[in-house]
């Protein structure tokens, strides 16, 4: 019988401080919301609502960290870091059933209305789209679903991950209408974590990026996030864009622009590339195993 404290134990049998850290992770909105309900804060006049809004929120907010897991394990060489992917991933999903969960109770446990609602609005249509993408994620997630998938099919249907952190983006932009500033943040980063999937795709070897490679995409990405929020900004407010833009080199603490908090971030991984570059020299002559890239291949499985 297998003990009950094997989940807390990595894969070679020792207690797993990073299993325990991720579980702490998780349970943090749940001890910001007691913390809430018991402060000045408090949840205001209609408490499930705010209650449905931190879930849905905290839900995305673990869907990019999982998302992130790969490539910081990558430029960190870190990774163990991998042994907790999955379980923030499955607790995205929990915190996204919770979401979902409080809708249906906030609206009476009355489930035609909320069936005519996710159909008739299109925000919840694209919601409701993400978690029934990340439910079926979450229950293929175990060990024996990767053996009865076999690992090419498990890896092929877990990459609908990226659709549905695209689904789950557009549903949180259109939550919170008017104020674009938080979700044009959480894009950028998204859109990082996309083009760094998308440049080691294409790399013919398995190395590493460069800290040239990951300055530049530092800089696309941030110009990108930019761009679309000044386009965004000026459709939505008849402006000219570059007027938007211009504003982007007015700083301020209360009105500094998203594109610049992604480009500090990016730079951040930057930074932690050419430590681990510097602290990790290759020793291994020519030829052997040690200095042999691994192929390509698992380069895109890890990706």
């Amino acid at each position: 019988m297998r003990s009950p404290f094997a989940v807390w134990r990595d894969r070679r049998g020792r207690l797993s401080w990073l299993r325990i850290s991720a579980l702490g992770f998780l349970m943090l909105p749940i001890l910001l919301a007691i913390g809430a309900a018991f402060s000045e804060e408090q949840f205001g006049p209609r408490p499930i609502n705010d209650l449905i809004h931190r879930a849905g929120y905290w839900a995305l907010m673990f869907l990019m960290s999982a998302l992130a897991i790969a490539p910081l394990a990558r430029i960190a060489r870190f990774g163990a870091l991998m042994d907790v992917r999955r379980m923030i991933g499955v607790g995205a999903f929990a915190y996204a059933a919770s979401h979902i969960l409080l809708y249906v109770f906030d609206q009476m446990f009355d489930l035609g209305k909320v069936a005519s609602e996710i159909v008739l609005r299109l925000y919840l249509t694209i919601g409701f789209t993400a978690l029934t993408g990340l439910a079926v994620l979450a229950a293929t997630s175990t060990d024996g679903m990767v053996r009865n998938l076999g690992p090419r099919r498990w890896q092929r249907l877990h990459q609908l991950i990226y659709v549905i952190a695209g689904l789950a983006l557009i549903h949180f932009f259109q939550q919170t209408k008017a104020d674009e500033w938080l979700p044009t943040f959480v894009a950028g980063l998204f859109a990082w974590m996309m083009g760094y999937r998308l440049v080691i795709w294409r790399k013919t070897g398995a190395g590493e990026l460069t800290p040239w490679a990951l300055l530049g995409l530092a800089l696309a990405v941030s110009a990108v996030v930019f761009v679309a929020e000044a386009i965004g900004l000026g459709i939505a407010f008849n402006v000219s864009p570059l007027m938007v833009l211009g504003m982007a080199f007015d700083f301020d603490l209360d009105t500094i622009r998203p594109g610049w908090l992604v480009l500090g971030a990016a730079l951040g991984v930057v930074v932690l590339g050419l430590l681990r570059t510097w602290r990790r020299k290759p020793r291994a002559r020519a030829g052997s195993p040690a200095a042999t890239p691994a192929p390509a291949k698992q380069a895109r499985e890890l990706a």
